[in-house]
């Protein structure tokens, strides 16, 4: 029996999955998001291609965390001059910009280059419960193991 090596008209086939994010965990909806962006979740996955599918996350204003991570967990960012480094922490980013955190928590999941940055350019979050893509006829998002976001 030959190996199976897919190739890119393997990878065009890519289905849009939406996911309600209200209520959820931040770091295990990203975990299961980042696999789907992926394409861990199918038989066909290869590391070197990306085999994943289109992830729309709504309410993400509404996601939640546990134990005091809103108080203690902080994000960082440096413009390159000396002492100006910014911090927020996640409270503040939830409350001013609620897709940001799910972006950062996702991207830190994906491999870094041009392959984890195309992965990326799957994601759409939006803050509210609407979304402009309903064109793509979304499905609900896959279970992928106990205790799923689904």
């Amino acid at each position: 029996m030959k190996s199976f090596h897919p190739t890119n008209k393997d990878a065009e086939n890519k289905k849009w999955y939406v996911v309600d994010a209200e209520g959820k965990t931040l770091g295990r909806l990203a975990t299961d998001v980042a696999t789907v962006l992926r394409g861990k979740h199918k038989p066909t996955y290869t590391p070197s291609m990306d085999m994943g599918d289109f992830v729309v996350i709504t309410s993400a204003g509404k996601i939640g965390v546990t134990g005091d991570k809103l108080a203690q967990k902080k994000y960082y960012r440096h413009s390159g001059y000396p002492g100006a480094i910014k911090e927020t922490t996640l409270e503040k980013l939830i409350t001013d910009k609620p897709e940001e955190a799910l972006r950062k928590a996702v991207k830190g999941m994906l491999p870094s280059g041009p392959l984890g940055r195309a992965m990326f350019k799957k994601l759409k979050v939006y803050a509210e419960a609407e979304h402009p893509h309903i064109g793509q006829k979304p499905e609900p998002f896959p279970s992928l193991h106990k205790g799923a976001v689904a």
